[in-house]
């Protein structure tokens, strides 16, 4: 079922022809529709961008990123020259919001088949990352005072939380290799919530931080192109602009988490479910998505943290948007073992 969220193209949005859950007109700020869906159960979200309080005002859209999963959202454009230039379709992909378009037609088929970047990569204007300004505001938008500067030099910030659904699925150990694996071509930096076990990888360039705290952590790291927050088993997911969702697919911890929760896999639709420390080969896979009804989105094998780089990790944040770390292959004659470095 899907919400929809219109204003001035509430008579184009209602010749879709989905089922509909809830629908509101007007226009409604930020914190608004965050308070009335934040909880709310639904597979995607129509919302008109003219519904939204300050539209045009590109840290108005960062604060709605930081606060909903966007990846539910489909986000209709208007015909204004703001939210059609280049900076500002740029901006929200770097923000992680693949799914917009002006397209009536187009938002019906964006229900099922939800964009990835690289259906909006040629939006993206990498010569522009780590200097986005703020968008013009128009003479009708108002400024919010309470969004701080550092909401603005979030803007070309990927915040990207890693979550265990089945009991200790290895969110720690991955969000350390992934952060190993992106140093060499992004300015990233990880941090673990609420547990600490960071402490016994050895590295101090790992940081520790609280569900309460994380916010303030994210704020003033702002100047970063990546975090990485191991979120474990309980991490809040409000400060993320994406998740991850780790399911190690054994057969005890796949049982623990249907008994614990029968509707598991039906509140993952749409989400970005990892595979890891799988042993399941492709067909294994396709049984794995025919049997929970779900769709993979990437299958990580057992990974051995000694070494220094992951063909597989490689492949993994190629698809998640990471296009430099395709120049990050090992150099012709490097050593298969790593035994002496």
């Amino acid at each position: 079922m899907n919400v929809i969220i219109s204003n001035k193209y509430q008579s184009l949005l209602a010749t879709l022809d989905v089922d509909i859950i809830k629908s509101l007109n007007g226009v409604f700020g930020v914190e608004e529709l965050v308070t009335n869906f934040s909880n709310f159960y639904y597979n995607k979200m129509i919302l008109d961008i003219t519904a939204i309080q300050d539209y045009q005002n590109i840290a108005t859209i960062q604060e709605l990123s930081v606060n909903m999963d966007m990846s539910k959202i489909i986000l209709l454009l208007d015909d204004s020259e703001i939210v059609n230039s280049p900076k500002f379709l740029s901006q929200l992909v770097s923000m992680g919001i693949y799914n917009f378009t002006r397209n009536i037609d187009a938002v019906r088929f964006l229900i099922d088949n939800p964009n990835t970047y690289k259906d909006v990569a040629q939006y993206h204007q990498l010569n522009d990352v780590g200097s986005f300004d703020p968008l013009p505001i128009t003479q009708n938008a108002t400024s919010d005072n309470n969004i701080s500067d550092n909401v603005t030099s979030r803007l070309a910030m990927r915040v990207i939380g890693i979550k265990n659904v089945t009991e200790h699925a290895g969110s720690t150990t991955l969000t350390y290799l992934l952060k190993k694996q992106l140093a060499s071509k992004y300015d990233v930096i990880a941090v673990e919530v609420d547990n600490n076990d960071f402490m016994y990888l050895n590295d101090k360039t790992l940081y520790h931080t609280t569900s309460n705290e994380l916010p303030a952590f994210i704020a003033s790291h702002s100047n970063h192109e990546v975090i990485l927050v191991d979120l474990n088993d309980k991490g809040p997911i409000g400060s993320m602009t994406e998740v991850v969702y780790l399911i190690e697919p054994g057969l005890i911890k796949l049982n623990k988490l249907i008994r614990k929760d029968r509707r598991a896999f039906e509140k993952l639709k749409d989400k970005k479910i990892i595979l890891n420390r799988s042993v399941l080969n492709e067909q294994d896979v396709r049984d794995f998505e025919y049997e929970s009804r779900s769709k993979v989105y990437f299958n990580i094998p057992y990974l051995d943290d000694k070494l220094e780089r992951h063909h597989n990790l490689d492949e993994f944040l190629v698809k998640l948007g990471f296009v430099r770390i395709n120049d990050s292959q090992e150099e012709k004659g490097s050593k298969l073992f790593n035994i002496f470095k």
